[in-house]
């Protein structure tokens, strides 16, 4: 049911005056706002309210509010919060078959050939370092010890092992200077 000041404001809102929005929409945008949030980010909420109340202003002279216009306005924003939604789900749907064609174009099979073959060579690299290197570094890089428990289990300075972990990054990386490109890539996906 609509209000007796309701009422009065949407007759002067038929009639264009301004003033009447202005108090229409002091009163309600709060409203609409706070009821928005309950769906959608605040952001999105804000953008919902206003376009609620403007669509109100521009739709100012037809007859459309017959019971009451906060149950309408809410209406409103709980039907434009879905689209809102529903919208977010189909950009979502489209940005994830665009990445899955994306890596499936860009991974054809030359690609993981390359990728087998740079597995190979990083195990052979890793196979041909110093020992005390090599021990260092898988400690490190695949059983993700610390400095710290590496240099306790092997009885050594945790600058020994510091120091033996950078050796076998940079002859791994002399070693597979030529993966670089695809290595970097790999990084980003």
């Amino acid at each position: 049911m609509k209000t007796h000041t309701d009422i009065l404001l949407l007759d002067r809102l038929k009639k264009s005056d301004i003033k009447a929005f202005d108090a229409l929409f002091r009163k309600y945008y709060p409203l609409l706002y706070t009821y928005g949030r309950r769906f959608v980010r605040g952001e999105d909420a804000e953008e919902i309210a206003q376009d609620t109340m403007l669509w109100l202003w521009e739709h100012r002279e037809e007859e459309i509010i017959q019971t009451s216009l906060v149950k309408y306005l809410l209406k409103a924003v709980y039907r434009r919060a879905l689209n809102r939604i529903e919208q977010e789900q189909v950009k979502l749907h489209a940005d994830t078959h665009y990445y899955h064609d994306i890596v499936e174009n860009v991974l054809e099979e030359q690609d993981l050939c390359m990728i087998n073959d740079l597995s190979r060579r990083l195990n052979e690299a890793i196979h041909n370092l110093p020992d005390t290197y090599r021990e260092a570094f898988i400690m490190h890089r695949f059983k993700d010890m610390t400095h710290k428990e590496i240099a306790e289990r092997l009885g050594v300075s945790v600058q020994t092992v510091n120091y033996r972990i950078q050796q076998a990054v940079k002859l791994l990386a002399a070693e597979l200077k030529d993966y670089l490109p695809l290595l970097l890539f790999l990084l980003k996906l």
